[in-house]
């Protein structure tokens, strides 16, 4: 599986600083930097390599002490930001802190995010002894640097790698508990108009090098090449897109009818991927709630990516369509792209279905999880969902199970 990025996060008040501070650790001028304050508006993002933690990308942040109607949509932009990022560096200056800086690290908390504070600028003014006192109580690494004559900046970058957790840049196997060296894997992608021009799509790719990590072989091929294969080969596992359980399920079903004693395990790309990034077991748990939904429920459908849809869309178009069909209801949806925030009623949903998440970090997906979990309404994953919908859901997912949750 492709190597991770870790997401570090520059937060503070205006003026201190941070956008230096990203430009000293990148070792290049990436942030605008000026003595305006307020001059970083948005979330700013730049991809760099730090040793000991691998690829990872740094977030400059609007100041968490904005002012006015606009000022405040920026803060509420960096409290979001906190969410997704699996570091932070919490940035004063001139020995400056106070409620700005204490709910930041309310959220910090709130989120499982770890973090440090950087005195900023400890050239013209160090860190005080009753300060730095106060700082350490929140029990976490406290440093003084400054980022335009780059000093304390080397001390700064070891002391982020590490109070980086490893999961946040080892990479997660998603087939090795399930193949060994020489298995057969036979990975089903239907090209259609959904697929990406000249491409596969990331999932995709993800499995493959995967199965590649773990020496199996792997095979790619369309659903109408699928039947003549499995006649002559008997795999380890099937992996298909989501979109084409049903068919690629009776295609497997029929080859096991006529060769007594063949076994062909079955899953999708989707539920491999809730495995590695998403809470598997609350998804599991979630998917029953499907059969309770009643005339005028509201389904909040979460993507991880953001693209043009088509009427093939799987999570637009025909999850909602199956959903209708299946259980015969009057159903509203809601959907929500990318990293976009969360509706604040997430109450009033009867249930919530999360995609895969390969456009997203583990940590991001998991806080998404986490804040409909807390809500109380039931969550499951794409996958699960159509497996259920088309009666083979203990089917694909008995090899992660002992059926417990079917």
């Amino acid at each position: 599986m492709k190597a991770k990025h870790v997401y570090i996060g520059i937060f503070g008040k205006r003026n201190q600083g941070k956008s230096a501070l990203i430009n000293a650790i990148a070792g290049q001028d990436i942030a605008i930097v000026a003595d305006v304050a307020g001059t970083t508006t948005d979330p700013v993002k730049k991809s760099i390599e730090i040793f000991g933690i691998g690829p990872s990308v740094l977030v400059d942040t609007a100041g968490i002490d904005d002012e006015g109607e606009i000022g405040r949509k920026r803060v509420q932009k960096t409290f979001e930001a906190a969410k997704t990022v699996d570091v932070a560096l919490l940035v004063i200056s001139e020995n400056q802190f106070g409620a700005s800086e204490t709910a930041m690290i309310q959220k910090f908390r709130e989120y499982n995010t770890p973090f440090l504070i950087v005195q900023n600028k400890a050239d013209v003014m160090p860190l005080s002894a009753d300060l730095k006192q106060e700082l350490l109580s929140f029990n976490v690494p406290v440093l003084e640097c400054s980022a335009i004559n780059h000093h304390g900046i080397d001390e700064l970058v070891k002391a982020i790698v590490q109070i980086t957790p490893p999961s946040a840049h080892q990479p997660d196997t998603l087939v090795g508990d399930l193949v060994k060296r020489g298995d057969l894997v036979v990975l089903v992608m239907p090209q259609d108009s959904e697929a990406p021009e000249g491409r596969l799509i990331l999932p995709q790719v993800q499995v493959i090098r995967d199965l590649l990590d773990n020496h199996a072989v792997a095979i790619a091929l369309q659903t109408e090449e699928l039947s003549d294969f499995l006649r002559t080969q008997t795999p380890k596992l099937i992996i298909t897109d989501s979109q084409v359980f049903a068919q690629v399920s009776q295609i497997v079903t029929t080859v096991e009818q006529a060769t007594p004693g063949k076994h062909l395990p079955l899953t999708s790309f989707s539920i491999i991927l809730s495995r590695a990034k998403g809470n598997f077991e609350l998804f599991l748990q979630g998917v029953p709630a499907i059969e309770n939904l009643k005339d005028g429920d509201r389904i909040l459908m979460m993507e991880s990516c953001t693209h043009v849809t088509s009427c093939e869309d799987i999570g637009r178009h025909k999850i909602p369509a199956l959903l209708r069909k299946s259980t015969g209801k009057k159903l509203d949806f809601t959907f929500v792209a990318a990293l976009e925030p969360l509706p604040h009623n997430l109450s009033e949903y009867a249930l919530a279905i999360q995609c895969g998440g390969c456009m997203v970090t583990k940590k991001q997906l998991q806080n998404r999880v986490e804040q409909v979990r807390k809500s109380g309404v039931p969550i499951t994953n794409y996958g699960m969902s159509i497996a259920w919908l088309t009666n083979i859901y203990k089917r694909v997912t008995e090899i992660f199970t002992n059926n417990e949750s079917c």
